[in-house]
């Protein structure tokens, strides 16, 4: 096969930025030296030509911020052009969905039915398809996480400084995160604090069950009831603190299980709502408030109710009290 000189004939010397802060530096030579085989981006690395601010280092060596790569010269072959990823049809893409997207992270409405990752039975979640998407993002990374048939505001980082100043953030309490749930019966309070410990557990299935337990992890939810119907209550849930389930299992284990819950929920009411119209568990993460990580910026991003969910309240038929 004929060569090729595919890069400049001089040596490169890159910066690392938050893209590539905490990266194996095998894996950050792969994407910068595509075609060239794995053996000789090694090679190159052990023998001294790849260094690290001026110095030898492994192929297991993590960069750090400000960190500078010289990267040699390296000749290849041309490689085949290759084929352009399959994105799947448009009513399945998520850049529709995008509410807020800057330089740091992306807020999307993540629609129902949609897993956050892949694996378990799912061939593609949110963050694989955003990677279909957004090729050009070489850092996306999940802040936190919504249960699949949960709708509404998720945030993915882009840079690794947005992800760590996020995550203390939640750490401390400093995120407002509030989400419209429909539940079972009339919710007597129009607000009311519930503080009932959670245990988690995870079954020979490998599925999640999240129980309400004295020796579990502390858990707060202010539930505000905002429009009750004749069997039921709409309410808002802000979360206090961010256990697995939390909201399901704190309003199902006061006997008021939300609409469409199949795993916690009233599942005789779950078959009779179906044929209603209601196709999934009314639960919607409406909105978050918190500070920028980056810019400090005060950002409130909102996600409005879906379609779906909206038009079952209408079916309800009932006025509000």
């Amino acid at each position: 096969m004929k060569m090729k000189d595919l890069e400049k004939d001089s040596v490169r010397r890159l910066k690392i930025d938050d893209g590539a802060d905490s990266q194996r530096l095998d894996n950050f030579l792969m994407a910068r030296l595509k075609g060239v085989p794995k053996s000789r981006i090694y090679k190159l690395v052990r023998g001294g030509e790849v260094r690290v601010n001026g110095g030898r280092v492994e192929v297991s060596y993590r960069l750090k911020l400000g960190d500078e790569v010289r990267i040699p010269p390296v000749r290849m072959a041309a490689p085949a052009q290759p084929a352009a990823p399959k994105l799947p049809p448009s009513v399945n893409r998520l850049l529709p969905h995008v509410l807020y997207r800057d330089e740091a992270l992306i807020a999307l409405d993540k629609p129902s039915g949609m897993a956050v990752h892949g694996g378990s039975g799912v061939s593609r979640g949110v963050i694989e398809q955003l990677r279909l998407e957004l090729p050009e993002c070489r850092y996306l990374e999940l802040v936190h996480r919504l249960d699949r048939e949960t709708s509404g505001v998720l945030l993915v980082a882009l840079k690794r400084r947005a992800l760590t100043g996020l995550h203390a953030a939640m750490r401390e309490g400093r995120i407002e995160k509030r989400y419209l749930t429909l539940v079972a019966g009339r919710w007597p309070n129009p607000v009311q604090h519930v503080k009932l410990p959670l245990h988690k557990r995870v079954t020979d299935e490998g599925e999640k069950r999240v129980t309400v337990r004295d020796e579990g992890q502390a858990a707060h939810t202010i539930f505000r009831r905002l429009q009750q119907f004749a069997d039921f209550s709409l309410l808002e849930a802000e979360l206090k603190t961010g256990r697995t389930h939390q909201i399901r299992v704190h309003t199902s284990h006061l006997g008021f299980p939300i609409a469409g819950d199949d795993k916690y929920g009233d599942f005789e009411l779950n078959r009779r709502l179906m044929k209603q119209g209601l196709k999934r568990m009314f639960l919607h993460a409406a909105k978050l408030v918190f500070d920028h990580p980056i810019t400090g910026e005060r950002l409130t991003i909102e996600a409005p109710l879906p379609a779906d969910l909206a038009a079952f309240l209408e079916t309800l038929n009932a006025q509000a009290i």
